[in-house]
């Protein structure tokens, strides 16, 4: 749980300017460079939020929630509970923030916590986005999802390649925060052997950009 800690501090400590990826208030060409080289994070938005309609009247979980940009749009499209868990007291401040701006504080429950630690309770639905990346217990961390999705589960790898992977890892060790890649038949086996029966991945397309899964139990 070391590396997940180490995580949680590093993204705590630059919490705004992440939190600006998704709402737009980066200067043009920091804008540019996010639409062109991290692409990934807004067809993973897109995609997250295709594969777990309807979303009416339905719980959401989602782990590593960070500044809140799926916390919101879940409520947006009429979930009826969402709860944001994150590790990073930072992120969660921006995710309060956001619900109140958007009016939807009541129907959201905020959660400080490394999952699988915090008591949670089953969901419809569960999200989690570009948390994988940290997690050094992979199996364990899939095999606790398991028992906390009703109806599904959508959740980020990011892939392995031959010229962005290794800069990524020497970047984040300076960090203190080593990150970790797959491939999809090592996905497959973690997912399917912590329970799930249906496993469907799809691969954003692109160099080095993320799978993205869909489980059901």
């Amino acid at each position: 749980m070391v590396i997940e800690s180490n995580a949680a501090e590093f993204f705590d400590s630059f919490a705004r300017d992440f939190d600006s990826l998704y709402d737009g208030r980066r200067n043009f060409a920091m804008r540019w460079l996010d639409q062109h080289f991290r692409k990934d994070m807004f067809i993973r938005y897109a995609w997250t939020f295709d594969v777990l309609e309807p979303l009416a009247g339905k719980t959401v979980l989602d782990v590593g929630c960070g500044s809140g940009p799926y916390v919101v749009e879940a409520l947006r499209r009429n979930a009826s509970r969402v709860t944001a868990l994150d590790p990073a007291p930072g992120m969660l401040e921006l995710t309060k923030k956001r619900l109140q701006l958007a009016g939807l504080l009541d129907r959201c429950e905020l959660v400080t916590g490394l999952f699988p630690k915090p008591n949670l309770e089953p969901h419809d639905h569960v999200m989690v986005m570009g948390v994988m990346d940290y997690v050094e217990d992979e199996r364990s961390f899939i095999a606790s999802l398991k028992p906390l999705v009703k109806i599904s589960a959508a959740v980020s790898f990011p892939s392995r390649h031959w010229l962005r992977t290794p800069l990524r890892q020497i970047r984040y060790r300076l960090r203190n925060c080593p990150v970790f890649f797959y491939d999809e038949r090592h996905i497959r086996t973690i997912c399917e052997s912590a329970g799930f029966r249906s496993v469907q991945i799809r691969k954003i397309p692109g160099a080095g950009m993320d799978y993205h899964v869909c489980l059901k139990p």
